[in-house]
């Protein structure tokens, strides 16, 4: 999940350094921003490496200008930012012990070995330190170390660092930050007077050219984080924080934040009595509460429509299974970890499923397949459990059980191109009926290593019809190198939500392995033995997560359809609830999900509390609607429509809910449509 930011509005043209010139003199001469938002931080070289300002290459290159208010630019910021935390924590805390201190999306980390946990009083003190030293100005200047030996020497103090000297060969992406490729080098930040290095980090760089060029910052939060990952290593205190381009953007990605924590679809969750997560049951397992259930149950529905009527046919299977199904599959070693220990009894090893497919193999495998069936789409709202760690879990975006909506595709090879643009497209419908349009397209293709099975022909052919399916959605296609899964390559469909954050929902997969793992055969025309291609598919990801993403797109008010009450009588007396009675039964004749308010609360309470819960119609009458025969509207932005006969009212919302309108009604939309 991201956040949408701003950035340049047109790319800098390119510009020529001269050898032996330094890239930020070049910079200078060709009149480019030094200062502001747009200023210059480092260059990319032909080769497509960042470099330091202060790069100056040996002979005459053209490069590419890098400004602060771009990914790149302010990942830079954000790394030199973290070096200046580190300065900031080894002047207040001499005793730390630096681990590693990588840029990560929208801000930056640093891990310490320190001897208790930082407190919020200890951020405070050192973002103050943190502006001395940026006010400061100290400049950035890269060493080389002339051999591992010299490391080691230098580094003596820092283990960490050291363990990473002696490991080169066998970093992570974070820690690529600190030794990279080539040669091993040192930043030293320089004092801008006397010139001389008051700290120093081991790190590949680039960085900006000075403190004064981190124009805001501010510390987040702290955690406890294992260092390289492991639990096996010592558990060191990670200090969070963001750095930006201007105070401005700063203060706009604090306002996202704010905006996001105010629609966190947990808070939501039960201030709406919508789901739980009792601890009795365990971390990861939430419970649907009655209306959180209805809301779940309307999804399903409308889901289940769609695919009826796109030719799906309906399964069920099991929730756990014998060890050698996964075996075949391939999850039993590739996805063992993420599996839950098996369950042992009468000789044999059961383990609850991570996916559904290997269950859905078996059914096309139950009986012969003639191509006369083919496409054969199953789909199965299927429970499944994963076993993730208690770091990552995160309310019902990031579950340990949860519903898949699965469907896997059985096809011939000549179907599978109109299979995957057909099926592209039906997700990219049903994901725009539930209030979603903002899509684009990542392919998730193979990496190095051993966690890929099948030969390399079959995953170019695999990923090649992939790319076109994508190609011809005219969808922004991002890459992903080594992100598919271990059987096959895959497109993440990718949507922004109303305050722009992306989040990965469907995911289509073309798999060759699995048809010959199980031995799945069809019947062709000519009567002879074929392999079909399968294509796996999950459109929501999983009910769980969708319900948390709608929630949290919607801020709970969610579109009339989908709302667990979608509308409430308030009397203004006791006398008007007869009437209102009355149409309330009318509307529960029509399908709407009606209450009405009979408490003794007055009349502004009951209207509060139930715009609180976020009831899309609230219907009011008072002696004149009662002798009118009629009600007023007030709506969740609080507009109001006096007056409106009963029949016409019931009918309205009625046709309202039955078209499956996303936005919330008000008096301007409600009334126009009427």
């Amino acid at each position: 999940m991201s956040q949408p930011v701003s950035s340049s509005v047109q790319s800098p043209p390119p510009v020529v350094v001269p050898a032996g010139t330094t890239a930020g003199t070049a910079i200078r001469d060709a009149g480019l921003a030094g200062k502001g938002p747009d200023a210059i931080v480092v260059v990319r070289d032909p080769d497509g490496r960042l470099r330091d300002l202060a790069w100056a290459p040996g002979s005459e290159v053209q490069v590419q200008p890098v400004a602060a208010d771009t990914d790149d630019g302010r990942g830079v910021i954000r790394h030199s930012c973290a070096h200046v935390l580190a300065q900031a924590v080894q002047q207040l805390f001499p005793e730390a012990k630096l681990g590693i201190g990588p840029p990560v999306a929208d801000g930056f980390y640093y891990d310490f070995d320190v001897e208790r946990p930082f407190t919020p009083d200890d951020l405070q003190a050192l973002e103050k330190r943190m502006k001395q030293i940026i006010k400061g100005a100290q400049r950035f200047a890269r060493r080389a170390l002339e051999s591992v030996d010299a490391a080691r020497e230098e580094l003596a103090a820092e283990p960490y660092k050291l363990e990473l000297v002696d490991i080169k060969s066998d970093v992570d992406t974070a820690e690529v930050m600190e030794v990279g490729d080539g040669e091993l080098t040192v930043y030293d930040n320089l004092d801008p007077r006397s010139g001389e290095a008051v700290w120093g980090d081991l790190c590949r760089g680039p960085h900006v050219p000075t403190t004064k060029h981190i124009p805001a910052f501010k510390l987040m939060r702290t955690a406890a984080a294992y260092w390289r990952g492991s639990e096996q290593n010592p558990q060191l205190q990670r200090i969070y924080g963001t750095a930006w381009e201007s105070q401005e953007a700063l203060d706009g990605y604090l306002e996202r934040l704010a905006e996001a924590e105010r629609r966190d679809h947990r808070r939501i969750g039960a201030e709406l009595d919508l789901f739980s997560f009792p601890e009795e049951i365990g971390s990861g397992l939430p419970v649907f509460h009655p209306k959180g259930g209805i809301i779940r149950r309307e999804m399903e529905n409308y889901s289940r429509q769609r695919h009826e009527e796109s030719g799906y046919e309906f399964v069920n299977t099991p929730h756990i299974a014998k060890s050698g199904l996964f075996h075949t599959s391939g999850h039993l070693p590739y996805y063992a970890d993420t599996m839950f220990p098996p369950l042992s009894f009468e000789g044999e090893d059961y383990y609850l499923k991570a996916m559904n497919c290997p269950m859905h193999h078996l059914i096309f495998r139950s009986r012969g397949r003639s191509y006369r069936e083919l496409p054969l789409r199953l789909f199965e709202f299927g429970a499944v459990y994963r076993y993730e760690k208690s770091g990552v879990v995160h309310g019902l975006t990031r579950a340990r059980g949860f519903t898949m909506d699965d469907s896997h595709i059985y096809c011939t090879p000549e179907q599978a191109p109109g299979e995957l643009r057909s099926l592209l497209r039906f997700v990219l419908d049903l994901l725009a009926d539930y209030g979603l349009s903002d899509f684009y397209l990542e392919l998730s293709t193979r990496g190095e290593g051993g966690k890929f099975i099948g030969s390399e022909k079959e995953w170019e052919e695999a990923t090649e019809t992939l790319r076109r399916a994508a190609i011809d959605s005219g969808l922004e296609l991002v890459p992903d190198p080594g992100g598919a899964a271990y059987y096959g390559p895959k497109i993440s469909v990718q949507a922004k939500d109303a305050i722009g954050r992306s989040w990965q929902m469907s995911t289509i997969q073309v798999d060759f392995n699995h048809p010959k793992r199980f031995e799945l055969e069809y019947t062709a025309a000519d009567g002879s033995h074929q392999q079909p291609v399968v294509l796996h598919r999950a459109l929501f990801g999983s009910m769980e997560r969708f319900f948390g993403v709608l929630t949290e797109h919607y801020a709970g008010a969610f579109p009339a359809w989908l709302a667990p009450v979608q509308a409430v009588g308030i009397p203004v007396a006791d006398e008007h609830l007869e009437h209102l009675q009355q149409v309330a039964k009318a509307l529960r004749a029509k399908g709407i999900r009606v209450q009405v308010d009979a408490s003794d609360d007055r009349m502004q309470k009951k209207i509060r509390n139930h715009t609180t819960q976020k009831v899309p119609f609230l219907l009011i009458a008072g002696g004149k609607d009662v002798a009118a025969g009629a009600v007023s509207f007030r709506f969740r932005d609080g507009s109001q429509i006096n007056g409106v006969p009963v029949d016409r009212a019931v009918a309205e919302i009625a046709d309202w809910v039955a078209r499956k309108e996303n936005v919330s009604p008000s008096a301007e939309n409600f009334e126009a449509d009427g």
